[in-house]
């Protein structure tokens, strides 16, 4: 088992290498200078000198990256001097000559805007998409298995057909296009009766009050975030549930004279879940990535909106820290779903 992890978390790093490598190149080729983002009216040569300086601007492309790199993994080498001690707060682990090898938290510089530290931005930022995405996740599963249920126990009925074709609505629809028509609907068309707002977030900000929390600003957002895994719960739950249902296991079940609720629930539903777990696992990461357009379009002050916001602004470290995040998180929970399989299932890790 342990080789197994390992065998994961060793090709996870090579992910995670490849997707920096490719932030790296796009942000290179796209235009716009960072010096003179970050120097506004500060027009003097040492300022200029010492941005290119902190951002290794007045190095070769290829040391720019190793540079990059070696600022971005956890274990790197550095010089041992009392700026870098206090630029990366590091742990020194072996001395080499002038230079040290370091464990130290992944150093994604600071924005161009505000000179805040990426790693506080994401920081800041990232428990409200993370909430917004659990929140989703959890209205799809249980509307989802609901509604999978009812499907299945109606099969070639009215509410069979409508709830599969309401599904695979909600799987062709784009999200930004859901968002839109749910926002007018709900937080205009009618407001009057839902009361809920088209803009806002989990906290906001009154005179005299301070931070406020409003829970109602999650309706919209969840709602519309969680519609696609929504419709996939559906189906996957309606397929198993029919295939459950077929069993020798249920058959026997009802001879033995069990309520028929008893038999679906006890039996067949507890057995048709093994696929939805499988897709509400994958599906959690991906709603961390949809949250950004969702995020932007509700004003949502999570990671999403802040990246969206950078890429606009041509903020370059947030959005490279952002992506960097998001594809860590991405492997992180691949690798979590992996060792899960393998404890359940010794096949996974023989294969």
């Amino acid at each position: 088992m342990l080789k197994f992890i390992l065998q994961r978390l060793f090709s996870g790093i090579f992910v995670l290498l490849g997707v920096a490598v490719v932030i790296f190149v796009i942000f290179k080729v796209m235009p716009g200078d960072p010096v003179k983002m970050m120097m506004g009216q500060r027009s003097d040569k040492s300022t200029e000198d010492a941005i290119k300086k902190e951002y290794y601007l007045d190095q070769s492309m290829q040391n720019q990256f190793l540079f990059f790199i070696n600022d971005i993994s956890p274990i790197s080498v550095h010089e041992e001097n009392e700026e870098n001690q206090k630029k990366y707060d590091y742990l020194g682990l072996i001395p080499l000559g002038k230079s040290i090898f370091v464990l130290k938290t992944p150093y994604l510089g600071r924005s161009f805007q505000s000179q805040r530290y990426v790693s506080e931005i994401i920081m800041d930022r990232f428990p409200s998409t993370a909430i917004l995405a659990f929140v989703s996740m959890l209205f799809a599963t249980i509307i989802g298995v609901l509604f999978g249920v009812i499907a299945a126990l109606n099969q070639n009925k009215f509410w069979d057909r409508f709830l599969v074709t309401t599904s695979i609505l909600g799987i062709s629809v784009p999200s930004f296009v859901s968002a839109v028509l749910i926002g007018v609907l709900f937080a205009v068309v009618w407001r009057e009766y839902t009361g809920l707002n088209l803009f806002g977030s989990l906290y906001e900000l009154r005179a005299y009050e301070g931070q406020q929390l409003e829970l109602k600003n999650l309706i919209l957002p969840a709602l519309t975030l969680g519609i696609r895994p929504l419709a996939i719960v559906v189906q996957l739950t309606r397929s198993s549930m029919l295939d459950a249902m077929s069993e020798d296991y249920v058959r026997t079940a009802r001879s033995k004279g069990l309520s028929e609720n008893k038999v679906i629930f006890k039996h067949a539903l507890r057995n048709a879940l093994n696929p939805v777990v499988t897709a509400v696992s994958g599906w959690f990461a991906g709603l961390l990535a949809g949250a950004f357009f969702i995020e932007k379009i509700f004003n949502w002050k999570g990671l999403g909106l802040e990246t969206i916001n950078a890429v606009f602004n041509l903020d370059f470290p947030i959005v490279i820290g952002s992506t960097l995040f998001i594809a860590l998180i991405f492997i992180l929970i691949s690798i979590l779903i992996d060792i899960v399989y393998a404890w359940l299932d010794p096949r996974v890790r023989l294969n």
